[in-house]
């Protein structure tokens, strides 16, 4: 069977997105440089179809604002990483001047980041999600393309287990981790778009079709089969907010359903009835236990860390931390990818499994970017979305899916859930 030129690119990009799911969500270092590697070469070979070219240059024109605020952004996140001679890293940082002071650091010169190797990895990380915004405008561009990549998300799932794979080792992380991901939450987060995928295709999908009925009847039976397994998954994963989330979903779709003028798909309605009734009340309390009740409750206090010496932190200890020292580097930051460093210079702890982030998204997010960062970041965000945002009543829940990241949860700096929000965001944004 020959392929066609979209389908060749698709499946280009469903490689790379692959990838990104089975190596810990694209979650270090070196995965950042491979994705980044990966996403410029597939960007680069949609261009040179001319037909992609003229999608990219109208997309281009029509979010011209946007795109360079973002530009911007991307050369404030270099700035932190320049070294700067020590006087004029004084006037930037004045906090990071006395940490090499108090250090007994001998040296001219120094970045704003407390972590340069990091903040460097994360820039990357941003170049390659712009790229990625640019390359689904130009490959999904019809009905039929987004169907295929909703359906491609509905199976793209991995069963429960810590496997070593290659030069990735799960056994440091072996009490929280579930798959190939290197936490149970970001395994549950990235289900419940797994699920969304899935929710969508159903929806959208007319399976009253005459043309190729057999074949419809049986892919919706098999994106059944996948909502089945991704709520089994989130719920076994034991993750608080992921369980949260599969029932604020469903809530969603079903509140939708009878607000929503086409009420007619009634098919859909009895799904999502189908799904809360058996995959969740039945199947789940099977698999869950007494302690289904317990895992939609997000927002229980625990212990995420003691030490040998005895030093114990909860998870609001940890963010009331990152609170306290953003008015030490409120206006530059600390670097993307500095949390770490700043806790293990302020805590004393040197363990890196410990507190690589702040468990609040947005306090990590300002703390690391500082005043001008985030505001430079938040106006082409926020530019690119408004113009379509209420034209789909799916951006209202993706939102109430950021606040909660941002408040609660440390999720939303994972690679691949970046990638998640935004193929989400702007598949029904207009490029015309």
């Amino acid at each position: 069977m020959k392929l066609s030129k979209n389908k060749k690119h698709q499946y280009l990009f469903f490689f790379i997105l692959s990838v990104y799911t089975i190596f810990n969500g694209g979650n270090s270092n070196i995965l950042i440089q491979i994705n980044f590697i990966l996403i410029s070469l597939l960007f680069l070979f949609c261009l040179k179809d001319k037909n992609y070219k003229l999608h990219f240059n109208i997309f281009y024109k029509k979010n011209k604002i946007p795109i360079v605020f973002y530009f911007l952004f991307l050369s404030y996140l270099i700035f932190q990483i320049i070294p700067l001679p020590i006087d004029i890293l004084k006037f930037f940082s004045f906090e990071k001047f006395n940490i090499i002071k108090k250090l007994h650091f001998n040296t001219s010169f120094s970045t704003i980041s407390l972590s340069p190797t990091n903040s460097f990895f994360q820039f990357l990380n941003f170049v390659t999600l712009l790229f990625l915004v640019l390359i689904i405008k130009m490959i999904f561009y019809t009905e039929r393309h987004k169907f295929r990549l909703y359906f491609f998300l509905s199976f793209l799932l991995l069963l429960n287990g810590n496997p070593n794979l290659f030069f990735i080792d799960n056994n440091y992380y072996k009490d929280a981790a579930t798959g190939f991901f290197i936490n149970r939450t970001v395994f549950s987060v990235f289900l419940v778009f797994c699920l969304l995928g899935s929710l969508q295709y159903l929806k959208m999908y007319n399976f009253n079709n005459k043309k190729n009925h057999n074949e419809i009847f049986f892919k919706k039976i098999y994106v059944r089969l996948f909502i089945f397994i991704i709520c089994i998954g989130i719920i076994t994963s034991l993750s608080r907010i992921g369980n949260f989330l599969l029932l604020a979903t469903l809530l969603f779709y079903l509140t939708e359903h009878y607000y929503s003028n086409k009420v007619e798909n009634n098919s859909f309605r009895n799904i999502i009835f189908l799904v809360i009734i058996f995959d969740i009340l039945l199947a789940g309390f099977y698999f869950g236990a007494d302690q289904l009740i317990e895992r939609f409750l997000f927002l229980n206090e625990q212990l995420v860390y003691e030490s040998s010496e005895g030093e114990s932190f909860t998870r609001i200890q940890i963010i009331n931390f990152g609170l306290d020292n953003i008015k030490k580097f409120y206006l530059f930051g600390y670097g993307l990818g500095g949390f770490e460093t700043l806790f293990q210079i302020y805590s004393n702890i040197t363990n890196n499994k410990f507190a690589n982030h702040a468990h609040s998204d947005l306090v990590q997010l300002f703390g690391e970017l500082g005043l001008f960062g985030f505001i430079l970041l938040n106006i082409s965000l926020f530019k690119f979305f408004y113009d379509n945002f209420f034209s789909n009543s799916l951006n209202y829940l993706l939102i109430f899916f950021i606040i909660i990241f941002l408040l609660f949860d440390f999720s939303l700096h994972i690679p691949v859930i970046q990638i998640l929000f935004i193929m989400f965001f702007i598949l029904d944004k207009k490029n015309y």
